[in-house]
């Protein structure tokens, strides 16, 4: 008989039922048809921001990410906003006009949860370094002046 302390079946079971790492090279493809592959991105800081048209916390960071996006994209910075729990296309193309929504949107899928990564909350904005390592999941609203602090490597 083999005898196992406490931790070790603590961590055999955390094993067994953790989820599967997100990959750490995604490849997203928005509505235009355009492929974002992190990657290709070295260099820059990306977000990966999950929201929804639904969602009041994800309206009220639309102007935040739109501003910073339009002010340091061709510097440091890439957004993909990633839309959740849509009803079609049609009405996602709606909100990202009314929102003048100026960077790529993908739309969400089990695939693009398989790379990135699953969320019960929404805004969730998964935020990469310019060595393209995963350094903060940030859950809830962000705003420029955190996009900022983190980009200037202020906490």
């Amino acid at each position: 008989m083999v005898a196992f302390t406490l931790v070790q079946l603590l961590t055999v079971n955390q094993l067994a039922f953790a989820e599967p790492a997100p990959t750490t090279n995604f490849i997203l493809k928005d509505m235009s048809g355009k492929k974002h592959q992190l990657s290709s991105y070295k260099g820059k800081w990306v977000l990966v921001n999950y929201w929804a048209t639904w969602c009041p916390p994800c309206l009220e960071e639309v102007p935040d990410l739109v501003n910073i996006y339009d002010q340091h994209k061709q510097k440091d910075l890439m957004v993909l906003g990633v839309v959740f729990d849509y009803k079609d296309a049609k009405e996602v193309n709606e909100y990202v006009d009314d929102m003048l929504m100026s960077y790529p949107i993908v739309l969400g899928d089990d695939s693009v949860t398989a790379q990135i990564g699953s969320v019960e909350v929404l805004p969730t904005t998964f935020i990469y370094n310019p060595q393209g390592a995963l350094v903060k999941i940030k859950r809830g609203l962000i705003t420029r002046e955190y996009i900022e602090r983190m980009i200037a490597g202020k906490k």
